[in-house]
């Protein structure tokens, strides 16, 4: 992205603008995305774009210089950019959760102080959870007030372009499993530049590695804790809300496919000599086919809005929330995660059948759709997402709290 991003003209006042707004950045995203995805390298310049569109701090109160929107909005947002660039699709829905983290675990005065200091340094959040790693330690550095922060994350999604970046770690005093905040400009935080896969390859998503990293005892923002009870069940709502963001950026990324594959076959797709028509547009197999890709996305844009209804009710309960409650928005964010990923494959692979075999040059970069979809739906199983389903059916259970359900 060499050309200078630029800022909204006029000031956000509605959620309906910020789509607008995210609309139109997508629109320049995808300008050159294919490009970019070749080149492979960190997006800081996709960061700035992002940053002077004003949607960093989308979700942060207006009173404290945010855009004051709800996670509606923000999952709308998530939507708009994923379709233009799946891999800034999962950057900005990232910022979003992590930025939220907080919120979940810290304080009501941490969380004011956060909010206006990331507005006032317009903050790119990253994180470094990945559960499955051997755990990043905290230990006291022996003042009395304060830690050490040491240890390796093989993901740390937005880590390399962020601001601030959100860690879990274990305590060594207490055994305690804790968030913290990091500022990455210390020495002892090391960012290499190795996320090297085949889709999501702007996401930042590599290794972020940890030595003797000092951290504040004021920046523990509170424990993450899988075990039963150890969270109210406002504080679990963070799963719910990831796993909603996968299920926006798939759906974007999937309606960014058949954008793109549209455009191709009224412009370029020429008519199968068989078909007896003159356009492409006019054979009734490709007719079909969109038919079915546009049922398909549709069928999932409703179950992404049910999910992010369900996520934003949640909140709006804060600590009010009850247990069932909160299994109750598991099982409808798993329903629309299922279906989208299985949708987001589906279209992003077979948007080629409507275009035709010259859409395969490389050039036209087609293929980043579906190599973006399989990527990151690798996250988590599927398979346990359609259980969860199918126990909460069949059984009427709730998906326990762990930091994929």
């Amino acid at each position: 992205m060499t050309t200078a991003p630029t800022a909204p003209t006029a000031p956000v006042t509605t959620d309906t603008d910020w789509i607008a707004v995210a609309r139109t950045v997508a629109a320049r995203l995808a300008e050159d995305a294919a490009e970019r995805d070749k080149a492979n390298q960190p997006p800081f310049a996709e960061v700035r774009l992002l940053r002077e569109a004003g949607l960093l701090t989308l979700l942060v109160p207006k009173e404290r210089g945010g855009g004051g929107a709800d996670w509606r909005t923000a999952y709308g947002v998530i939507r708009e950019i994923a379709a233009g660039d799946g891999s800034i699709g999962q950057l900005i829905g990232y910022h979003y959760l992590l930025s939220w983290n907080v919120r979940f675990f810290g304080t009501a005065e941490k969380t004011a102080e956060l909010e206006r200091a990331a507005v006032e340094g317009q903050w790119v959040w990253g994180g470094a959870f990945n559960p499955r790693d051997p755990d990043v330690t905290l230990t006291p550095d022996g003042t009395g007030d304060g830690f050490l922060l040491s240890g390796r994350k093989s993901f740390a999604t937005g880590a390399r372009t962020a601001d601030r970046i959100v860690a879990g770690a274990v305590r060594t005093d207490t055994g305690e499993p804790v968030v913290v905040l990091v500022d990455p400009v210390h020495a002892g935080v090391e960012r290499p530049d190795d996320w090297d896969h085949f889709g999501q390859r702007l996401s930042a998503s590599g290794s972020i590695t940890f030595r003797d990293v000092p951290v504040a005892a004021a920046d523990i923002l509170g424990v993450l804790s899988e075990q039963e009870g150890a969270l109210d069940p406002f504080a679990t709502l963070v799963t719910p809300a990831i796993q909603a963001i996968f299920v926006h950026f798939y759906l974007g990324i999937a309606e960014g496919a058949l954008a793109a594959a549209r455009d191709y076959t009224r412009t370029v797709t020429r008519p199968w000599l068989l078909s007896g028509v003159e356009s492409a547009t006019q054979d009734p197999y490709v007719l079909a086919t969109y038919g079915e890709l546009a049922v398909s996305a549709r069928a999932v844009r409703a179950l992404a809005d049910q999910a992010a209804d369900a996520v934003q009710r949640g909140l709006e309960r804060g600590h009010a929330l009850t247990a069932g409650e909160r299994g109750e928005i598991a099982v409808t964010v798993a329903v629309a995660k299922a279906a989208s990923t299985r949708a987001a494959l589906d279209i992003t692979a077979r948007v080629l059948e409507v275009t035709g075999a010259r859409a395969t040059a490389s050039d036209l970069g087609f293929d980043r759709f579906w190599r973006n979809a399989r990527t990151h739906t690798l996250h988590d199983p599927v398979a346990y997402k359609l259980r969860e389903v199918g126990d909460h059916f069949l059984n009427g259970t709730h998906p326990p709290f762990t930091l994929y359900t």
